[in-house]
């Protein structure tokens, strides 16, 4: 092999060289003697997943049978996630709609020229079919996230499953609510203790984040419903997301939160000793319940 494997071959490129070799051809003719032979143009495909891990199928399995367990007992199932964080101001936003003149907006985008930069975090009722999502403002921190499944849980959760014991997880394994931030699991004990909780966490295997409910149930049907139209204002960017609708019967709520978060917060050895945590026997570095601890702890603190 020469290294003239190794340079591009366009139509006009091929019709030039056939030329030279006394084969007038126009890259048209080219094209259709190419699909004839069987080349087209193609993009490279996302088919090798790297190294198995040894219990990425037993950590799927185990979450069916957590899922069937939660639903038979008709305990709440929750699909949580960070949505790509938004710019809201006069940016484009990706997509089309049908209007009757484009809508103008920013060349560059600037945060320096946005309102604020938008941190959607979704909540998903995988029994009930109903989304929520918590509009951040400050930083996609373990405690933002673990904060936003505390706000449904008193705005939708409680009431939707009144007298709830328990309470299933599924997450991403990195990220806000990884299985490794402690933040997340502190936050979470929190929930625990206040509500009386026993919250069980199960994360999805590295790589595997498009299995989340969440995804293609919620974040995708509100990507559909706001394509192609800017997120000017707050009030513009909620609105959007409460009208998303699906034929399935989805519904979404949501909410604004100027919380202001700060990064890099530590847990110490002492903290975690002190959560109320079982991992499971099944993938415990992926599942484990966080049970409320005494009423003693609650009044003391």
């Amino acid at each position: 092999m020469t290294d003239e494997r190794f340079v591009r071959r366009s139509l006009r490129r091929l019709s030039d060289e056939l030329a030279a070799l006394g084969h007038a051809a126009c890259p048209t003719t080219v094209a259709g003697l190419l699909r004839e032979l069987g080349y087209n143009l193609r993009v490279n495909v996302k088919r090798i997943t790297g190294p198995d891990h040894p219990d990425r199928d037993r950590q799927f399995r185990y979450l069916e049978e957590l899922i069937d367990r939660f639903r038979g007992r008709g305990l709440p199932v929750l699909s949580v996630d960070t949505k790509k964080k938004e710019l809201v101001g006069d940016f484009a936003n990706p997509g089309r709609a049908w209007v009757a003149a484009p809508d103008e907006v920013n060349v560059h985008d600037f945060l320096t020229d946005a309102l604020c930069r938008a941190v959607p975090y979704g909540l998903y009722d995988v029994l009930a079919n109903r989304g929520h999502v918590v509009v951040g403002t400050s930083a996609d921190t373990p405690a933002f996230a673990a904060d936003a499944v505390t706000r449904w849980w008193v705005r939708c959760g409680c009431k939707r499953y009144r007298g709830a014991g328990a309470l299933l997880l599924l997450a991403d394994s990195g990220g806000s609510n990884g299985c490794r931030p402690r933040l997340w699991k502190l936050r979470l004990q929190g929930l625990a203790d206040w509500y009386g909780l026993e919250v069980t966490v199960a994360h999805y295997p590295r790589g595997a984040s498009k299995w989340n409910p969440i995804e293609h149930r919620l974040f995708g049907p509100i990507s559909t419903n706001w394509a192609g139209v800017p997120l000017r204002t707050p009030e513009i960017m909620l609105a959007l997301i409460r009208g998303t609708q699906t034929a399935g019967g989805l519904t979404v709520t949501a909410e604004w939160w100027d919380q202001k978060y700060r990064r890099g917060v530590s847990v110490s050895d002492e903290q975690m000793a002190d959560l109320n945590i079982e991992h499971h026997t099944t993938c415990p570095q992926w599942n484990y319940t966080i049970r409320p601890r005494t009423a003693e702890w609650r009044n003391w603190n």
